[in-house]
């Protein structure tokens, strides 16, 4: 498997966008959707997406992660995998956002993150993957139109020098990797 380039390989003027699905969660009774924990199969997916990103070298400079309990717990569990400072924000927006959503929410980042993890929902998720990727490779594009299962990482790069300038079709699909993938 050909790996994505790591952060200083990206150049000067591209963006990486990592999309994480939360892992996992729970269905626990009379909990509201909203506050949903992560289910044991979840507790264990999320640090072996954390150490996929540490060996394949997909360090964020920023993480905007949804305010669900599941999203918090999924950053929570992969952060603990990087040990280097990162900047995270919870969003609220992301919570089961459209894709449209999404990307408004990416075309606020700052120029100076390169690389920014979103940790959120599907179908927000798989359809801003779907919609922003214009090219890269043929299966992982059929694997993200088939399934975005929770604890699924999608990396597309973009030759863009902001933010602002992602659109539909703008990036290239680098990997697409699924925790059952990683065991």
């Amino acid at each position: 498997m050909e790996s994505a380039p790591s952060e200083s390989e990206l150049g000067r003027d591209a963006r990486r966008l990592l999309l994480l699905r939360h892992a996992k969660s729970a269905w626990p009774d009379e909990v509201a959707d909203h506050e949903r924990p992560l289910a044991k199969r979840g507790r264990k997916a999320a640090p072996l997406i954390g150490r996929f990103m540490v060996q394949e070298g997909l360090i964020p400079g920023l993480a905007l992660v949804s305010d669900a309990q599941r999203t918090r717990e999924t950053w929570a569990l992969v952060r603990n995998e990087i040990l280097r400072p990162l900047i995270c924000h919870d969003c609220p927006a992301i919570y089961e956002a459209s894709a449209a959503a999404i990307l408004a929410e990416v075309r606020r980042i700052e120029p100076e993150f390169r690389t920014v993890l979103i940790v959120g929902h599907n179908p927000g998720l798989q359809d801003l993957a779907l919609m922003l990727a214009g090219s890269g490779r043929p299966e992982a594009m059929k694997a993200i139109a088939d399934r975005y299962p929770t604890g699924a990482l999608a990396v597309l790069d973009f030759a863009l020098p902001t933010w602002q300038s992602i659109s539909p079709g703008s990036g290239t699909l680098k990997r697409f990797v699924k925790p059952r993938s990683l065991k």
